[in-house]
C-alpha cells in the first residue's frame, strides 16, 4: 500500500483512538483530580512500552541514541503529556468534552505559527483564512460558555493545552528523522512519566484510592490514547509529515464530541457545534496550505 495512504489511515486511526481515550478519561476521573488521572495513565502506558521493548529488544536501540536526541525527546514528552495534558485534563474536568475539544483542536494553527516564526516558513492566504476560522471558532465557543456561565479558568486551560502540544509536535517531527517510530513513541511516554513524578508526593494518597473501575477506565485510556494513538500519530508523521498528519487527526474533536453527547449524555449546544465545525475547517485549511 502507498506510504501516503498508510500515513493518512494511521492519522485517522489515531484520531479515533484519541477520541475514545478522551471519553474514558472523562469517565474515569469523575472523583479524581486531573493530575492523578495523568500520573496513573502515564505510569500504565510506560509499563506497556517496557514490556514491548523487552520483548523486541528496543532498549538496545535507545541506548545508542545521543544525549541531544534523548534531551529533545524528554522535552517533547514533557510538553506533550505533562504540561499540555495538565491543561487539557483540567479543561475537561471543568467544561466537559464537547466544550473543550473545539478549542484544543487548534494545535495545528500554533504549530504552523511556530514554524513561521522560528523556521522562516511563509504564510499563504489559505493559512490566513484558516486562522480567521479558528479564531472565530474560539469566540463562538467562548460566548456559548459565557451564556452557560462556565468557569473561565477552563477556557484558559483549553487555550494553553494546544500551545504546549504544538511545541511537542514540532520537536517530535524533527526527532522522526533520527529515531525509529516505536522507540520515539515509547521514550516520550517514559520521559513524561518521569516528569509527572514530581507531583507524586502530593497525589500519592489519591492514587491509592483509585477504584478498580477507575483503574480499568484509565488503563484503557492509556492504551488507546497514549500507546496506540501516539504510536500511530508518530508513524503518520514519519510517513507523510506533520503538515498532513495534523489536519487529518483534527477530526478527533468531531468524534470526541459526538461520543460525549451519545455516551456521556453531555447536552448538545448549537454554538458549540458551530464552533467545532469552524475550528476543524480552519485547522484543515491551515495545515494543508
Amino acid at each position: 500500500m502507498d506510504g501516503v495512504v498508510l500515513g493518512v489511515l494511521a492519522a485517522l486511526t489515531s484520531a479515533v483512538s484519541w477520541a475514545t481515550s478522551t471519553i474514558l478519561i472523562k469517565a474515569g476521573m469523575k472523583n479524581k483530580s486531573p493530575v492523578t488521572a495523568n500520573i496513573f495513565r502515564l505510569y500504565a502506558v510506560s509499563v506497556m512500552f517496557v514490556v514491548v521493548f523487552l520483548i523486541d529488544g528496543t532498549f538496545s536501540k535507545i541506548a545508542e541514541l545521543s544525549p541531544t536526541l534523548l534531551a529533545v525527546a524528554f522535552i517533547s514528552g514533557l510538553f506533550g503529556f505533562v504540561i499540555g495534558d495538565y491543561f487539557y485534563l483540567n479543561a475537561l474536568k471543568i467544561m466537559g468534552v464537547s466544550r473543550t475539544v473545539p478549542i484544543t483542536s487548534t494545535y495545528p494553527l500554533w504549530t504552523i505559527l511556530w514554524a513561521f516564526l522560528f523556521l522562516g516558513r511563509r504564510i499563504s492566504p489559505q493559512v490566513v483564512i484558516g486562522a480567521i476560522l479558528v479564531v472565530t471558532a474560539i469566540i463562538v465557543v467562548r460566548r456559548a460558555e459565557e451564556e452557560e456561565r462556565v468557569d473561565p479558568k477552563g477556557f484558559i486551560f483549553a487555550l494553553l493545552a494546544p500551545l504546549s502540544w504544538s511545541f511537542a509536535i514540532l520537536t517530535m517531527d524533527w526527532l522522526t528523522g533520527y529515531v525509529d517510530v516505536l522507540s520515539l513513541a515509547g521514550i516520550r511516554m517514559m520521559f513524561a512519566a518521569i516528569g509527572v513524578s514530581v507531583f507524586l508526593p502530593k497525589y500519592r494518597r489519591e492514587l491509592r484510592e483509585i477504584t478498580l473501575r477507575e483503574a480499568l477506565l484509565l488503563t484503557g485510556a492509556a492504551f488507546t490514547g497514549l500507546m496506540l494513538g501516539q504510536y500511530l500519530f508518530v508513524y503518520s508523521i514519519n510517513q507523510v509529515g506533520s503538515q498532513i498528519s495534523a489536519p487529518v487527526s483534527a477530526v478527533n474533536p468531531i468524534i470526541a464530541s459526538a461520543l460525549a453527547i451519545v455516551l456521556l449524555k453531555e447536552p448538545p449546544n448549537k454554538k458549540i457545534l458551530e464552533g467545532l465545525v469552524l475550528a476543524v475547517l480552519g485547522v484543515v485549511l491551515i495545515s494543508t496550505a
